[in-house]
């Protein structure tokens, strides 16, 4: 799916999404990622199944209110021990399937909110 991307002065945002890939911008990425407003980082992450409370150790320092977990081609729900860093932190953790998860993310991202995004591709 192609999205018809509204400009917010220079910050991030998905500007498509399909079978292994999305787009950030105009830039193509085909791994784990994390993005923020201001950032797009590798995530070590492996996989859903694999995912350990080390892999939510970058999250914790992002600046978010709110991370966005895309679980890749459906929504999974990871264990609490894995996100309870983040919870004490006061950082909302909602999982979603990835595409949900970058038309979410742009929508919070126009409202100014403070949101990172997770993307599993596995």
């Amino acid at each position: 799916m192609k999205f018809h991307v509204t400009s917010h002065a220079g910050l991030n945002a998905f500007s498509a999404y399909g079978e292994g890939f999305v787009r950030v911008g105009e830039r193509r990425y085909e791994r784990n990622l994390i993005v923020t407003p201001e950032r797009v980082l590798d995530w070590e992450a492996v996989s859903f199944e694999a995912l350990t409370e080390a892999d939510f150790a970058p999250l914790l320092d992002l600046g978010a209110d709110i991370l966005l977990l895309g679980t890749g081609a459906k929504q999974r729900f990871p264990h609490p021990r894995l996100t309870r860093a983040l919870a004490a932190r006061r950082i909302g953790v909602e999982a979603m399937d990835l595409q949900a998860a970058c038309r979410t993310f742009n929508i919070l991202v126009a409202e100014e909110r403070r949101v990172a995004a997770a993307l599993l591709f596995t």
